[in-house]
């Protein structure tokens, strides 16, 4: 028997995308994620640039997660210049990625990935029957959309942020107006990952090995070592030593690997598996009370984990806030110098590492910047073939809706990699 399941318009992902499985003879011989989005090439855009360009350019990336290509952009920068930045300056960077976490991982949890465990197609149509929890699912999403305003100067591409700080620091009476907004959302979330954990997960457990940044003293976002579940514990200029990306036909893309060990993940379940001891009060106890007790390899756990990692998110953003004293100047000086530069930052998706070149003057020679969803495109393959052969019982429309979760369990921003996916399931 030949089968060919076509699906060509995945919704409820960032980019464009295609799945190919093959089944021959009661086998599944083949699982492919391809990416055929047409490249930007930012890194060329930034080749001849001055160094204070990069991050405004790269924010451009991802309208979602801007702040985590601007916060890498100049952490790579300062680090080709030698410049220190100072907690309070730290701790804004913090706050503004805060931000960015609670209304990227809402977002992703209730309109994107809820309907599949709810068995509607979208957002439009789970709200039909869910109009109260869509109506308080905006309302949070709006209080991690505020605190990007008021730090970075807009919610969208903020253009506050600078290497070496920001250009202006918010004031304190501006910042503690949405402490009430965040305490309610804090409140919201922390019954909404209770509400995630009672979903229905199909039993699947694919080991891999998780790599995240981590830091000995907090939850590790804004910096921090890249450490992994085999092992490895290098710092972020060592990357190149163990990491590797290849080109892989019929993806636009780069496959990250690990040098002589191959796929690996990066995101919530890596962070929270190499992290969780981390976790803010709140979050900790939210974690305890959803069941989850690392290693987490149910990769459809992850909207558990993003609630989690929310209510972590809103509970040290309003910390930050309580003891927030204005920086000034909210910035330190930097002095150009030829050299290379290393950066890297938590993305909501997983590591995001940049890595800059640049002359005596500040003009940039040569970038390289790896997104989460590049590096996790074996991961990713490795889940679609892992389920398959696990559910090739079912009937072709059932199969090609758990292939399509099976990617959005990562969230995969595939714009930023390189806005439907192609699911194809061919049966022989």
């Amino acid at each position: 028997m030949s089968r060919i399941i076509e699906v060509k318009d995945l919704a409820r992902v960032e980019g464009e995308g295609a799945v190919y499985v093959s089944i021959q003879g009661g086998e599944v011989t083949q699982a492919r994620f391809s990416i055929h989005e047409p490249p930007r090439f930012f890194e060329a855009i930034l080749v001849g640039r001055r160094y204070d360009e990069a991050p405004d350019i790269t924010a451009r990336i991802c309208g979602i997660c801007p702040v985590a290509y601007q916060t890498s952009a100049a952490a790579a920068m300062e680090d080709a210049f030698g410049a220190v930045i100072p907690a309070p300056i730290r701790d804004l960077r913090r706050l503004l990625y805060c931000g960015e976490w609670i209304e990227s991982h809402v977002l992703h949890m209730f309109m994107l990935h809820a309907p599949d465990f709810l068995g509607y197609p979208g957002a439009i149509e789970m709200a039909r029957d869910h109009k109260e929890l869509v109506r308080k699912v905006l309302r949070a999403k709006k209080a991690g959309n505020s605190l990007m305003t008021a730090v970075g100067g807009r919610e969208i591409h903020p253009v506050n942020v600078r290497v070496g700080g920001f250009y202006k620091s918010p004031s304190r009476e501006k910042l503690r107006s949405l402490l009430g907004e965040l305490e309610w959302a804090l409140d919201f979330m922390v019954g909404a990952a209770k509400w995630t954990a009672a979903l229905s997960f199909p039993a699947a457990e694919y080991p891999r090995e998780h790599v995240a940044l981590h830091l000995p003293d907090e939850y590790a976002v804004v910096s921090g070592r890249i450490v992994s579940t085999g092992g490895i514990d290098i710092a972020v200029s060592q990357w190149d030593d163990l990491f590797e990306e290849t080109h892989e036909q019929g993806s636009n893309a780069l496959h990250g690997a690990i040098k002589g060990r191959g796929a690996y993940a990066t995101g919530p379940i890596p962070r929270f598996n190499i992290n969780h001891a981390l976790l803010s009060p709140l979050a900790s106890k939210a974690a305890q009370e959803c069941g989850l007790i690392p290693p987490v390899h149910n990769p459809f756990k992850s909207i558990i984990v993003r609630g989690v990692e929310t209510i972590h998110a809103l509970e040290t953003a309003i910390g930050l806030i309580q003891n927030y004293k204005e920086p000034d100047p909210p910035y330190v000086e930097v002095v150009p110098r030829a050299g290379v530069g290393h950066g890297a930052t938590e993305a909501p998706r997983g590591i995001l590492r940049h890595s800059y070149e640049l002359d005596a003057k500040g003009f940039i020679k040569h970038a390289v910047i790896v997104p989460p969803t590049a590096q996790n495109q074996k991961s990713i393959e490795a889940d679609l073939l892992a389920f398959a052969r696990g559910n090739i019982g079912l009937d072709d429309a059932a199969l090609t809706l758990g292939l399509e979760q099976a990617i959005r369990n990562y969230d995969p921003c595939i714009s930023c990699a390189t806005h439907a996916i192609n699911v194809t399931i061919e049966r022989r």
